[in-house]
């Protein structure tokens, strides 16, 4: 495996591995690893011959500079688990690397970013969407995995390679939970015992209204009044959001009709945690609102 830490040298190896033929699948991360990243980076081992681990804590995405700073940073266990993983190239620039320069130009995926995260995040989804093009950039034609536990971050993603015609696949996982049902999170490190079993609210939550729906329930706004019930049990210190929304622009719907995504987002003793469930709907209609850039395929799909 090796370790990258400028642009060009990232491209030299991807473009080496191009060369040499067969798939190249990226990993983006912010580090401080654990079994969810693990996932995806087993899925990208299985679909690609070379796989690309990215490590970088982007400031640019962080809406507080005390939670940037105080964001867990392991960079020699990453780079084992890695290892162990059969990952080639691990990509760990400096800050000065990816952004020589202060950057005067901005990524906005409207709509998408708007709501959920971006209402309590300000600037949040922008740092992500420019750190996410400039990965694509270097990366160029290939597979991108990301969690399904950012619903919001992954239906950015999506719509920013297809809307730019970026040759990416964008390719979501399932999110992976602790036994206790708690979705992982690097910032799951920071919760005592105390407060893990208070964070345990949200999940509960969020599969209490999913339950409910696919028991027939369709109305949001007492499946949304169960769901905070549910919440306030914990208790958390306080409760950002819990939503019913479409999965393919995160919009908020007022009645299931079809498969949707409950989402939510609490604070417990300073830790912020983010959670959703995804709820399918018998006789749903298709997807009609779901893009991504396929290569294999040429474009569009």
């Amino acid at each position: 495996m090796k370790t990258v830490r400028t642009i060009p040298r990232m491209r030299s190896e991807i473009g080496a591995a191009r060369v040499r033929g067969g798939s190249i699948g990226l990993v983006p991360t912010m580090g401080a690893l654990h079994e969810g990243h693990m996932s995806l980076i087993r899925r990208a081992r299985i679909e690609c011959r070379f796989v690309a681990v990215s490590i970088f804590v982007n400031p640019r995405q962080f809406d507080s500079a005390s939670d940037f700073h105080s964001y867990q940073r392991r960079l020699e266990d990453d780079l084992a688990m890695c290892e162990a993983a059969g990952v080639e190239a691990v990509f760990c620039p400096a800050a000065g690397e990816m952004y020589p320069e202060p950057p005067i130009t901005r990524v906005i995926v409207s709509g998408v970013s708007e709501r959920m995260e971006g209402a309590f995040r300000p600037g949040h989804f922008e740092g992500v969407a420019l750190v996410v093009a400039k990965l694509f950039s270097i990366t160029g034609e290939s597979r991108a995995y990301f969690g399904e536990k950012d619903a919001q971050q992954l239906c950015l993603v999506t719509r920013l390679a297809a809307d730019l015609v970026i040759p990416v696949q964008v390719v979501g996982c399932p999110t992976v939970r602790d036994t206790d049902g708690l979705a992982m999170s690097s910032r799951n490190v920071r919760l005592s015992a105390e407060d893990r079993v208070r964070a345990l609210c949200l999940p509960r939550a969020l599969f209490r209204v999913g339950d409910s729906i696919e028991a027939g329930r369709r109305e949001v706004s007492s499946l949304l009044e169960e769901g905070v019930a549910e919440l306030e049990s914990g208790p958390p210190d306080s409760i950002d959001y819990l939503e019913v929304v479409d999965p393919h622009w995160m919009a908020p719907v007022e009645r299931v009709e079809s498969d949707v995504l409950v989402c939510g987002a609490i604070r417990v003793s300073g830790t912020r945690l983010i959670d959703n469930v995804r709820v399918a709907v018998a006789n749903s209609p298709p997807p009609t609102a779901a893009v991504s850039y396929d290569p294999r395929r040429g474009g569009i799909r």
